[in-house]
């Protein structure tokens, strides 16, 4: 394994440059300014809400000095000045940002996606290709959810290690050598969420290149720090990780967030240490100030006091940082600052109308093409007080905008109606139609990758010949995760149990063995370490599989799964990717706390994953090496009950797909479609079987892929020839049950088919009792199925099925 010895060297500003000193001045006072003036827009009506990072700009500023080409940064939205000395953003970007202005040339951090202060950069071009990621600086998407940073910054840390301690990974536009060094802002209050511990227990054992910098400005929102952490300081509660004499831990680091020297020494060598060594490091940084308050939203005088305020303004950064540029020369007199203050203010000023102009541009033009059509209606017989109206309110509202536009020109259409119909009529219908479109694609795209999507990999089936062996499930998944680790190193394994014993189901025996542990390792009990793990390595263009014991066990990373990689490349305009493969098992299980099948949560919540529920290894597999051919985020739930069962083993099992959202006929029939998947497939088959010797015709689909579901509308075709829907799953009433038939009821117009009403056969509401009575009668069973479709029959003919039940 490569080490790297540490150089050491002092930092000191003493030999920045007067040019340098004052650059810096400019942006910490820039980045206040434009604070200042975004709370005056916010409540003056241009924009919606805004949040700022005013009073935590010199720590920024200093942070920005060794934050290299190649680094990363996992943030949350305090960071704009940061962003501003990395060059990662421009003022005029920040106020188009506060605007929501959605043209990428102006807001590219999220094209009007995010409110202010989330910021992104690109990582991949619009093919889907890695850019070169060590010749710039990396800002990955924030998110708004307090510590939801942390499970992200462990995986681009991760990466960082895995980059240096494998030769084969070698790619000098991902990593040089491992050197790259993520750095991770947080709120004081936020490191109360549980993920900050959790994160920071998985840094420490893993000795990652991980700088977290905690800005602590004494609240969270209204709540002090000595109801929020123990001891009232983080960096007391954290005391317990720091580094031991054999240097296992963390490194801790204290420093005030006025004073630009000690923080330049301070954070300067510390970044130096974990760029090196790769031990992590929390930088407490204290007495940071919060002039506005916490948002636009509320007023930090409702719950400081006096003596706390007076103290604020004592302790006021950019005061601070002024007054020692005139105590050292740097700056010649007040007078001087002031000039210069002047400049810096005008420049703003200009920047924000600028921004301003851009945004309201494309509206005006917008409005302008409206009222002309209305000038044009008021020349019609019987418009003229229509289109009177119509004008006048517009001209009512101060700012317009698209949504006005649109309600505007639908009321106007509405007032009409369909009595009149004339050139201009149909000018306005055009008119608002088309705006309407574009505005809806301009607010609903990259949902998913684009060119490397999965739904764009060519489907391979499946080839056997007389060779072909007969297997367990596990052996087939162990023989293709063979085959993927020793074709790419970009592949790893991790999750509990994965390393040593190879997972509980022993997909992965021997895996650790052969490949060695940074490639197939073991992980601690923290879902959420490991979902945000896999994030971080996948947006670095790793391909990491990161295995949850147990579907339930998912809940405990789901916050990261649903806010964070579900929607990264939707809310960085896709920018960047995270190409996460989780993998899962369950279905058939005993126990209340083993026998959650939370399918319909997850389609509701993992909108930009795919959820996929193969009925065997087989299909699986096929799954697997799809995913691994894109760029998108999927969960496998693999069935825990097909582990031991046999199958033919495919002779291209590295090379066969299985496509995703397309369902798979696996019987035909004529007078029921019963739609089902994973595990309870074979408790249709069971049914089916018995129900064929009852005269009842069976056609039987697997839909094996959630989401998306059935994009062939396989189901609904099925629906013209049986007239008849059964749906079949183990999760609750109205679980995904309730997806699918709205999906095929309204998306596949299934309702013309339907003679009769559809049936849902799912589990019951509450979880299975322990015991196989317990799961027999709280899950669907074949009987279940054999009564519930014989009664369906039955109403439909009662004369040819008279009462067997």
């Amino acid at each position: 394994m490569p080490t790297r010895n540490r150089t050491t060297q002092k930092y000191s500003i003493k030999n920045f440059s007067q040019e340098q000193l004052i650059a810096d001045y400019r942006l910490v006072y820039a980045s206040r300014l434009m604070s200042l003036m975004g709370r005056k827009e916010v409540l003056g009506g241009k924009a919606k809400f805004g949040i700022f990072g005013d009073g935590k700009e010199l720590v920024q500023v200093v942070m920005a000095h060794y934050f290299k080409n190649g680094d990363f940064r996992a943030g949350y939205y305090r960071d704009q000045t940061w962003m501003l000395a990395a060059g990662l953003a421009s003022i005029d970007q920040l106020f188009s940002q506060l605007y929501a202005d959605s043209n990428p040339l102006y807001e590219p951090h999220s094209i009007g996606r995010q409110m202010n202060a989330h910021f992104s950069n690109r990582w991949i071009d619009k093919q889907g290709n890695w850019l070169a990621l060590t010749q710039q600086k990396n800002t990955s998407a924030d998110v708004s959810c307090t510590g939801g940073q942390m499970a992200r910054s462990l995986g681009l840390a991760m990466a960082s290690k895995k980059f240096r301690n494998i030769p084969e990974l070698k790619d000098d536009k991902l990593s040089v050598e491992g050197n790259e060094v993520t750095f991770v802002s947080i709120g004081d209050a936020s490191t109360s969420e549980g993920v900050f511990w959790e994160a920071i227990n998985a840094a420490a054992v893993r000795q990652i290149p991980l700088a977290v910098f905690v800005y602590d400005d004494g609240y969270g929102i209204s709540v002090p720090v000595e109801l929020q952490t123990t001891k009232g300081s983080i960096s007391e509660a954290l005391k317990g990780f720091q580094s031991d004499k054999e240097g296992i831990g963390i490194d801790l680091y204290h420093c005030k967030g006025w004073d630009y020297e000690a923080m330049h020494q301070l954070i300067g060598e510390g970044i130096q240490k974990v760029r090196e060594t790769h031990k992590p490091a929390v930088f407490h940084i204290t007495e940071i100030t919060q002039p506005q308050g916490h948002s636009t939203s509320g007023s930090h005088e409702r719950y400081k006091s006096p003596e706390r305020l007076a103290w604020e303004v004592e302790h006021d950064c950019l005061e601070k940082y002024a007054q020692w540029l005139i105590a050292n020369g740097v700056l010649e007199n007040e007078a001087a600052l002031e000039e210069l203050n002047q400049n810096i203010r005008d420049e703003v000023t200009e920047l924000k109308n600028l921004a301003w102009e851009r945004y309201r541009q494309p509206i005006e033009e917008k409005l302008n093409e409206l009222q002309a059509i209305y000038t044009q209606l008021a020349n019609e017989a019987n418009l003229a007080d229509v289109t009177t109206s119509a004008r006048e309110n517009l001209k009512k509202i101060r700012i317009p905008i698209y949504e006005d536009l649109i309600k505007s020109a639908t009321q106007t259409l509405l007032n009409i109606g369909n009595a009149q119909v004339s050139p201009s009529v149909q000018e306005l219908r055009n008119w608002r139609n088309n705006l309407y479109q574009k505005q809806k694609n301009t607010y609903n795209t990259y949902l998913y990758s684009n060119e490397k999507s999965a739904l764009n990999v060519p489907a391979i089936p499946a080839t056997y010949s007389s060779e072909s062996e007969v297997l367990n499930g596990y052996q087939i998944l162990n023989r293709f995760f063979d085959i993927t680790l020793a074709r790419n190193p970009k592949v790893f394994a991790f999750g509990e149990d994965v390393g040593q014993i190879g997972d509980v189901n022993q997909g992965f025996a021997g895996m650790q063995e052969k490949y060695g542990k940074e490639r197939v390792f073991d992980t601690g009990i923290r879902e959420t370490s490991i979902v945000g793990c896999a994030e971080g390595m996948a947006m670095r263009g790793l391909r990491p599989i990161a295995e949850i014991q147990y579907l339930d066990y998912l809940l405990y990373g789901f916050q990261t799964l649903s806010d964070d990689i579900a929607t990264l490349h939707y809310r960085s305009g896709g920018q960047q990717v995270a190409p996460v493969i989780i993998r899962t098992r369950g279905h058939r299980l005993e126990g209340i706390w083993h026998t959650g099948s939370p399918m319909g949560m997850m389609l509701n919540a993992l909108k930009g994953m795919h959820v996929l529920v193969p009925r065997n290894m087989v299909q699986a597999v096929g799954f697997y090496n799809t995913l691994l051919l894109s760029n998108d985020p999927a969960v496998v739930v693999e069935c825990l009950n097909g582990y031991r069962l046999k199958e033919m083993l495919p002779d291209n099992i590295g090379e066969y797909t299985t496509p995703i959202g397309v369902v798979e006929v696996l019987q035909e029939g004529t007078d029921i479609t019963l739609v089902t998947y994973g595990s309870c497939v074979r408790i249709a088959q069971e049914a089916i079987e018995k129900l064929a010797g009852l005269g009842i015709s069976v056609e039987l689909i697997d839909a094996q892929s959630l989401l998306p579901f059935d994009i062939t509308h396989t189901i609904g075709k099925s629906l013209q020839k049986t007239n008849r829907l059964v749906l079949l799953d183990e999760d609750v009433p109205g679980g995904a049950t309730a997806f699918m038939l709205q999906q095929i009821i309204e998306v596949q117009n299934g309702y013309f088919q339907l003679d009769s009403k559809p049936l849902a056969i799912t589990a019951n509401a509450n979880r299975s009792a322990f015991g196989s009575d317990g799961g027999y009668f709280t899950k669907p069973s074949a009987e279940e199925v054999i009564v519930e479709i014989y009664a369906l029959m039955q109403e439909t003919d009662p004369n040819r099925f008279s009462d067997i039940f």
